[in-house]
C-alpha cells in the first residue's frame, strides 16, 4: 500500500476520484493534433486510453500519428507494458468516458463547442473524475458555465507535441474545487510531466501569452518587410533560443548584469524598455501577409515535407532533452503508472517530491 492510499478522500469533493498514482485508464475527447499527442503520451507510459474525435477519418489519422510518435517514446522511454495496441477508439463519446479515471479534452478553439463539449463530459463521465481542458487560451470560467458539476472541470494546457514537451499548464474557473486541481496536478505529474499550478487564471496562461508576444512581433515585420520567415526563424534557433532550453527569459537577463545580476541589468538596461523595440499589438492579417508567411515557411522547408519535419523537429526534442539531463531517469523509464506514483508519493511525504517548472 503506498503512501497515498492512507489518506481518506480529498475534502470538498462529493466523490472521490481515485488516487493519482492509481489511474490506469484514460480518456481523450478529441483527437487531433494536440488531443492524438495526448494520447501518443498517455500510451507511452503505460496507461490504457480510449479516444473518441467524431471528425471524419478520425481513427485512421489517430493510429498513424502515434505510430509516427513512436519511435520517439521509444528513445525517451517507455513505460512497461507500453503499447499502442492500448488504444480504443469508441464511436461515441459516452463509450470512451464509460470507464474513464481521468479525461483530456482536445477539441477545436471555440467557446460554445468547449461549453457544450464539456458539460457533455461531466454528464457521461464517472461521478468524481476529474476532466481536464487542452483549451489554448479560454479560461475554465468561461467554459464550465453549462456543467452540472463544474467544480471538477479545470485546465489541463500542454504543449505541442504533448508526448515529446513536459510542460502542462494546470488552472481551474471560479466554481472548480481546489481539490481537483491539486488531484490534476499530481496526477500530471505522475503521468511524467512537468507541471505549473496557476494561481489564478489568465487568458492564455503563461507560456502562450509569452509566445504570442514574440509572435505578433514576427508577423508585424514580415508584414513591413523588415525581414524574412527564414530570418526570423534563425535568429531565435541560433540566438536566444539556444539559452531558452535551460534558461528561461529572466534568468537569461539577470546574467547580462553581470556580476550585479538582474538589479543591475534593470538599472543598466532599464531607459531601454521605453525603446520603440516591441509592437505588442496584432498587426491585420491580410493576405499579403498570409501569403508573406505561407511562402516564407514553404521556402524554409526547403522541401521536406511537414511529416519530415516532424520528424527532425522530434528528434531535435529528444536531443535537447537528453543535452539538458531532462530524459527519464534509466531506473523509471520501464516503470508502470503505479510504481513510478509509488515512488512519487513516497518522495512527497519526505519533502522530496518532485516539481520542475
Amino acid at each position: 500500500m503506498t503512501a497515498e492510499h492512507s489518506h481518506g478522500p480529498p475534502p470538498g469533493l462529493a466523490s472521490a476520484p481515485l488516487p493519482p498514482a492509481d489511474v490506469r485508464r484514460v480518456a481523450c475527447v478529441g483527437a487531433g493534433v494536440i488531443g492524438g499527442g495526448w494520447v501518443a503520451h498517455f500510451l507511452a507510459r503505460g496507461y490504457d486510453v480510449t479516444a473518441w474525435d467524431p471528425g471524419p477519418g478520425a481513427e485512421e489519422k489517430l493510429r498513424r500519428l502515434v505510430e509516427a510518435a513512436w519511435p520517439a517514446l521509444e528513445q525517451l522511454g517507455l513505460a512497461e507494458g507500453a503499447s499502442p495496441d492500448r488504444l480504443t477508439v469508441t464511436s461515441t463519446l459516452q463509450e470512451a468516458v464509460a470507464g474513464a479515471e481521468f479525461v483530456q479534452e482536445s477539441a477545436p478553439e471555440k467557446l460554445e463547442l468547449k461549453r457544450s463539449l464539456l458539460a457533455e463530459l461531466d454528464a457521461a463521465a464517472p461521478p468524481g473524475v476529474v476532466i481536464a481542458s487542452s483549451t489554448s487560451g479560454y479560461p475554465m470560467t468561461d467554459m464550465q458555465t453549462e456543467a452540472a458539476d463544474p467544480g471538477r472541470l479545470l485546465v489541463g494546457h500542454p504543449f505541442n507535441p504533448p508526448y515529446l514537451i513536459p510542460l502542462v499548464e494546470v488552472v481551474g474557473g471560479e466554481t472548480t474545487r481546489p481539490e481537483a486541481v491539486e488531484w490534476a496536478s499530481r496526477f500530471y505529474e505522475s503521468a511524467g510531466k512537468s507541471v505549473i499550478t496557476m494561481d489564478r487564471e489568465l487568458p492564455g496562461f503563461i507560456a502562450n501569452r509569452l509566445q504570442e508576444a514574440l509572435w505578433r512581433e514576427a508577423l508585424h515585420m514580415v508584414a513591413n518587410g523588415e525581414a524574412t520567415v527564414r530570418e526570423i526563424d534563425d535568429s531565435i534557433t541560433e540566438g536566444p533560443g539556444l539559452r531558452w532550453a535551460f534558461m528561461g527569459p529572466c534568468l537569461t537577463f539577470a546574467l547580462a548584469g553581470g556580476e550585479g545580476g538582474m538589479a543591475h541589468m534593470l538599472d543598466h538596461f532599464g531607459p531601454s524598455l521605453k525603446s520603440p523595440w516591441t509592437r505588442l499589438a496584432a498587426p491585420e492579417l491580410d493576405a499579403p501577409l498570409r501569403d508573406a508567411m505561407v511562402e516564407g515557411c514553404d521556402e524554409a522547408a526547403a522541401g521536406r515535407t511537414i511529416a519530415q519535419l516532424v520528424a527532425e523537429r522530434d528528434q531535435g526534442v529528444i536531443d535537447v532533452l537528453r543535452a539538458t539531463g531532462r530524459l527519464p531517469r534509466s531506473g523509471s523509464a520501464g516503470q508502470t503508472p503505479g510504481e513510478r506514483g509509488a515512488q512519487g508519493a513516497q518522495g512527497d511525504e519526505s519533502g522530496e517530491g518532485e516539481r520542475r517548472t
